[in-house]
């Protein structure tokens, strides 16, 4: 099988189990490190956290006594599918970061339908170059990807490995077409829904003449997925109406 027709089946199985089942909510741990080493400066960040998946609101306690706040999930909502339509913007100086991801619809690659007038098909992406990685096997497929002159700019997926046991993807580096900007998001099957487990960030900043690079780690643990609200949900604003779904 071609490398474009294998990578299309993968993100329509990625998309199919980031719709089915969506949890309404989500309460996890998360541990962020960043780190700016060519200045000598990091920062540790542990934090629970309930998001309302349908509109990313999320209620953040810092611990063991941090304060609590309201917003978006930080660094990242972790039920994610980097193969949909999103939007993603971030700001990193010398002493915070921030990062906004506005999440879409999945898209999905389908099959044209067999015709009988047709005597071969041949798939391919006019927007990315795909291909095979060395160490890809056909029970563990492994892509590398760079964007065509029809891609249309922005992140794309550019390395992208294959979990032999569930057939999703186990691992996904989105790479920014116009800088260094790189995210790496593992990913894992937790409680029947395909979710990120870890992350890193990873751009070059300029401010006050200096240039450096900021990382940005996230461990994701102890998930606990609801359909009804959690007492904590009390704290979150009345969601849109109607809630934008994942």
């Amino acid at each position: 099988m071609g490398p474009d027709l294998a990578l299309a089946l993968l993100i329509d199985r990625a998309a199919a189990a980031y719709t089915t089942n969506a949890p309404a909510y989500i309460a996890y741990r998360e541990t962020t490190l960043v780190q700016a080493p060519g200045l000598g400066r990091s920062q540790e960040i542990d934090r629970d956290v309930l998001v309302r998946n349908g509109d990313d609101e999320a209620v953040m306690q810092d611990v063991p006594s941090g304060t609590q706040r309201i917003g978006q999930a930080f660094p990242i909502d972790p039920y994610f599918d980097p193969f949909s339509q999103y939007n993603f913007s971030y700001y990193a100086n010398l002493k915070r970061i921030d990062i906004t991801l506005q999440r879409g619809a999945p898209f999905t690659l389908p099959a044209p339908s067999p015709n009988p007038n047709v005597d071969a098909v041949v798939p391919y992406m006019s927007f990315w170059n795909v291909r095979y990685a060395p160490d890809s096997r056909p029970n563990r497929l492994h892509f590398f990807v760079t964007p065509t002159s029809s891609a249309s700019g922005g992140m794309y997926p550019s390395d992208i490995v294959e979990d032999p046991a569930t057939r999703l993807p186990s691992r996904i580096v989105l790479q920014d077409t116009s800088s260094d900007m790189t995210i790496a998001l593992d990913y894992g099957v937790v409680g029947g829904h395909w979710i990120v487990t870890s992350g890193t960030f990873t751009a070059t900043e300029h401010a006050l003449f200096v240039t450096f690079v900021v990382t940005a780690h996230v461990t994701y643990s102890d998930y606990v997925f609801s359909s009804t609200p959690p007492p904590q949900a009390a704290a979150l604003p009345s969601p849109l109406s109607p809630s934008p779904s994942p």
